[in-house]
């Protein structure tokens, strides 16, 4: 299916098809989204791997891995917004056996709860899982000190999730989430058709088949099936396209970075927000979430800013290169945004007067509007730069060492505004107006 340039289709199936036979996967199937929809989708390989073996195609059932993650998150989060829970609870407030001590649901989803990585018990994505009281959690790490991905974290939401809604998650997840967008082919178990789990080996042009079983209590940290059609409709929901599913400010909420994570050999570029992976990249900020399983690999993969996105399955333990962030580069160079026509706003003529240079202390910065009538101080990520936003009266930063912080606009005795304060510093027309109150006061010899 293309709904794109033939030449931009060309470059997208000869990557894909690139990538399948270099790095020897059985299958690959992918697909670019953009304005909420897939206007692209390709396959290449077999699903068994061999010869004159069936193409998968957009209605084939890979498994997700860890991107099952970010169902549970969001469904977290709608509790969040029915009042049913706060992400600042403690997780013993609503698992009255978890005695674990200070660890917040926001902890739970961030990575940063301390807890385990995985189980007690044998490789649990290789074996079946038990039911929820067969797990004990245990910390590694004071909560809220680093960042630790732990699976068992996800399966303390999950419980939290059936506690609050009276059954099992990932029904749950089903009412409130897949069946709204239309995901009929997202399930907790495999449904025809389906691609194997598949390893292939090393060294040889061999495979073997993977084992697969209901991970249990496990199963919100990566049990969950989907399609690339499917998976492309998530990625339009993490593009903006939430639909009744879930408030936008909750979206980008969700999407705010809080825990890095923190390797030596790694430079930092990536960080984990409210169940999402976000990344910056030559300065465009990325979101979505990656997904393994024996047998499976996945992607998804969103630039904020445009909102296009690339989603991709393939059956393999292990293998994938580069070939998501290449084909959303592909489709980006080859489908390029159209500037949207600058055009005159009449709404900005009261905020107006507030632009231009403003001085904190004897630093000169700029105030200038946006196009969506937000305030522009100096350039966001230098220095102190950041946007702010209308709210009532005032305004309220968006970003940076603002951010969340109140702009109030101090006027004279005849209206004009003569003073900025944010976060108590004061932003003056001049550098320490004599006519503003400049806190501390100034020197009654001036400058000399």
């Amino acid at each position: 299916m293309s709904r794109v340039e033939a030449s931009t289709a060309q470059a997208l199936s000869h990557r894909l098809a690139t990538e399948q036979s270099e790095r020897r996967l059985p299958s690959l199937v992918a697909g670019v989204v953009r304005d909420g929809e897939l206007v692209w989708t390709d396959a290449a390989g077999t699903v068994d791997g061999r010869a004159g073996g069936s193409v998968p195609d957009t209605d084939t059932q890979y498994r997700l891995g860890s991107i099952s993650k970010t169902f549970v998150a969001v469904e977290i989060m709608r509790l969040r917004d029915e009042g049913r829970l706060e992400v600042g609870d403690l997780a013993g407030n609503h698992l009255d056996e978890l005695d674990l001590g200070p660890i917040t649901i926001a902890q739970l989803l961030t990575h940063t709860s301390g807890l385990q990585a995985e189980t007690d018990g044998p490789w649990w994505e290789r074996t079946p899982g038990g039911p929820w009281d067969g797990y004990t959690p245990q910390l590694r790490f004071t909560p809220g000190t680093r960042f630790h991905y732990s699976n068992m974290g996800y399966a303390v939401l999950g419980e939290i999730i059936a506690r609050l809604r009276g059954e099992p998650w990932h029904e749950a997840v089903r009412a409130g989430i897949l069946d709204p967008l239309g995901l009929a082919r997202t399930t907790v178990r495999p449904e025809p058709p389906v691609a194997p789990g598949l390893a292939v080996h090393p060294f040889a042009d061999l495979t073997q088949p993977e084992p697969e079983h209901d991970a249990g209590a496990l199963a919100p940290a990566g049990q969950l099936w989907s399609t690339i059609t499917d998976l492309g409709r998530w990625a339009a929901f993490l593009g903006g396209h939430t639909s009744d599913v879930l408030r936008i400010e909750t979206l980008d909420e969700m999407l705010h970075p809080v825990a890095v994570n923190d390797s030596p050999d790694i430079a930092w570029g990536g960080a984990h927000a409210l169940g999402w992976q976000v990344w910056n990249v030559d300065g465009r900020r990325f979101a979505g979430h990656g997904g393994s399983m024996p047998g499976f690999l996945a992607v998804l993969r969103v630039d904020l800013t445009s909102g296009d996105g690339v989603v991709l399955f393939t059956n393999a333990t292990s293998g994938l290169g580069t070939a998501a962030t290449d084909l959303l580069n592909l489709f980006a160079e080859h489908e390029a945004h159209r500037p949207k026509p600058w055009t005159a706003d009449a709404t900005q003529a009261e905020a107006a007067e507030l632009t231009g240079e403003w001085f904190w202390g004897t630093t000169r910065v700029s105030l200038a509007l946006q196009p969506d009538g937000g305030l522009r101080l100096g350039t966001p990520g230098e220095g102190r730069g950041a946007r702010f936003a209308r709210t009532g009266d005032g305004w309220i930063g968006l970003e940076g060492y603002y951010a969340g912080e109140p702009l109030t606009v101090i006027r004279d005795g005849d209206g004009r505004p003569v003073q900025l304060d944010v976060a108590s510093f004061a932003f003056t027309r001049t550098p320490y107006d004599p006519g503003a109150e400049v806190p501390g006061g100034l020197d009654p010899d001036g400058w000399r």
